[in-house]
């Protein structure tokens, strides 16, 4: 099998970093087209050996990327076409039924009231299920948004989980790589370290790791990502008088300047996830695999499975205080804190998202879609 995936943009996001993890797992020939914004995932998927090219779309109205696209499809004769995002669903969906190639398509991030991170509007979900019926398949990476979708009105039939993946061995706990890392952003080697992980965007309510530590006298706090809000962020510090006690470090893992991600969970005490929002959680999961207990608000991929599959993780914002949880935060690190610091075992919801059982669940999907769409359209309505 030879596959074309089509993702919208390949700067350094979840869904991006996920696509690269995945193609290193897959039994498939793959290759990679993105809309635009071919950035630091496209030079990682090349370091991988994946052929990267970029359509150069100029805007979400530039439909000439539709032909452009249906020509590169046929043009690698591919058995299939894996979109992720939205606008590459969109496009590609109707650029690979113009070229007569399958369909699969993945819902990466799909909340209540958004969509990566922007307001849902009518008008954005009718043209999200206009083209959702021109795949064979549509892939949830938590059942939190399979039942989003199925309430969308797309059909239970076409809906196939395959939760997000994690390289569990990468993220595996290592004493000496924390103290290497710890030297590395001059945290003092007892210190009680906070983490965070994401893109800083308002969603992410990292302005609540913030006001937390900033309550909390010898905290530290480390938070890797990048994104409008760093600005905002790097200001409410300074305003709070923990500037000193707070480390931004931008992207993770793109550069020499900055550690990986596995190294900053492996110099910090406790995982935080404030997001008011999650489609799935990877970095709660990949937290979790680290050994760290976790501070979360919202993570499907844990609220998705039965009760005690992932102890050490706690729950904030459930109760009255779900707008605001900066108290219950606060007392939740200061009980941490107080506790000392320590690592666990990972829980078994690591290993049920282990990046090789997603692969498997994913070829499994592939191979119904393509077995689905080899039958004439007259016989599969006869069947």
């Amino acid at each position: 099998m030879r596959a074309l995936h089509v993702i919208t943009g390949l700067g350094v996001g979840g869904a991006e970093q996920q696509l690269r993890l995945l193609l290193r797992h897959l039994p498939v020939r793959c290759d990679v087209v993105t809309l635009t914004n071919p950035g630091a995932v496209a030079e990682g998927l090349r370091a991988d050996g994946v052929r990267v090219r970029d359509l150069g779309m100029r805007s979400n109205r530039d439909l000439g990327a539709v032909p452009r696209l249906a020509r590169l499809i046929r043009r690698g004769s591919y058995d299939l076409v894996h979109t992720h995002l939205y606008r590459a669903c969109v496009y590609g969906r109707i650029a690979a039924r113009l070229a007569g190639t399958t369909v699969v398509s993945t819902e990466h991030s799909l909340g209540r009231a958004e969509i990566e991170g922007r307001p849902l509007t009518r008008p954005t979900r009718e043209l999200y299920l206009r083209t959702e019926r021109l795949g064979a398949a549509t892939v949830a990476v938590s059942d939190t948004v399979a039942g989003r979708l199925r309430d969308w009105g797309v059909p239970a039939a076409r809906i196939h989980t395959v939760p997000n993946g994690v390289d569990v061995a990468a993220f595996r706990f290592d004493s000496a790589q924390r103290d290497a890392t710890r030297a590395l952003l001059g945290l003092p080697d007892a210190a009680f370290v906070v983490g965070g992980v994401g893109r800083l965007v308002p969603g992410k309510r990292f302005d609540l790791l913030i006001r937390a530590v900033a309550a909390l006298p010898g905290a530290w706090l480390v938070l890797a990502g990048d994104g409008p809000e760093a600005g905002a962020l790097r200001a409410l510090a300074a305003r709070l008088g923990v500037a000193g006690r707070v480390r931004f470090l931008g992207e993770c893992g793109t550069s020499g300047a900055a550690p990986g991600i596995p190294a900053v969970l492996s110099a910090v005490d406790t995982f935080v996830s404030a997001s008011r929002e999650e489609s799935f959680g990877l970095a709660v999961v990949e937290a979790l695999a680290a050994g760290l207990p976790v501070v979360y608000a919202a993570c499907p991929a844990i609220e998705d499975l039965p009760a005690g599959r992932a102890p050490g993780a706690t729950r904030i914002g459930s109760g009255a205080g779900e707008d605001d949880p900066t108290d219950e935060l606060t007392a939740a690190l200061r009980h941490r804190m107080e506790s000392g610091a320590r690592r666990l075992p990972p829980p078994p919801a690591v290993d049920h998202y282990d990046i090789r059982l997603s692969s498997r669940r994913l070829m499994d999907v592939y191979a119904q879609a393509v077995d689905i769409t080899a039958v004439p359209p007259t016989e599969r309505a006869q069947s």
